[in-house]
C-alpha cells in the first residue's frame, strides 16, 4: 500500500521550503518598502501599473486570492493616501473601478527602489542561471495552485 500524499515527505519538504521562503521574503520586503506602505498595497499597485486601465475591487479581489472585504480594506488605504482613485462604474452604479494615480505610480516607483537590491543580491548569490531555471517550476506550481 502506498503512501497518503499528506506523508508524502517530498510535498511537505516543497511546501514547508516554499512557506518558509515566502515568509522571509515578505519579512524582508516589509522591511525595506516606504514608511506607511505594505506588502499588499504594493502589490495592488504593481498590479494595477502592470496591467494598465482600470478594475473592479471584485477583479483585484479575485487577481488575489483574498476576500472582497480584505480588498476593500486595502482600497480604502491606498485611496486615502492618495494612490489610487475609485469611482462608480459607468454602466453599474453598484459597482466600482479603480485605478491608479500619478502619486500612486511614484510610490510603487520607489518601492521598486527600495526592494530592487534585495532581489539583486539574492539573484548575485544565487546565480542569475539558477533563478532562470527555476521560474518555469515556480510557474506551473502557480497555475497548478490556482
Amino acid at each position: 500500500m502506498s503512501e497518503s500524499r499528506e506523508n508524502d515527505p517530498l510535498a511537505i519538504a516543497l511546501v514547508s521550503e516554499i512557506m518558509t521562503a515566502e515568509q522571509l521574503i515578505r519579512g524582508r520586503i516589509s522591511k525595506a518598502l516606504p514608511k506607511g506602505m505594505e506588502p499588499s498595497h504594493f502589490s495592488v499597485l504593481n498590479h494595477l501599473v502592470r496591467s494598465g486601465g482600470e478594475k473592479s475591487p471584485a477583479q483585484l479581489a479575485r487577481n488575489f486570492h483574498v476576500t472582497k472585504g480584505a480588498m476593500t480594506n486595502t482600497l480604502g488605504k491606498l485611496e486615502a493616501a492618495g494612490y489610487v482613485h475609485i469611482r462608480p462604474d459607468w454602466d453599474d452604479a453598484r459597482r466600482k473601478q479603480v485605478s491608479v494615480s500619478p502619486a500612486g505610480k511614484q510610490a510603487r516607483q520607489a518601492a521598486l527602489q527600495s526592494i530592487t537590491p534585495i532581489f539583486d543580491d539574492l539573484i548575485a548569490n544565487l546565480g542569475a542561471d539558477r533563478v532562470r531555471a527555476a521560474l518555469p517550476f515556480l510557474r506551473d506550481l502557480r497555475i497548478q495552485m490556482d
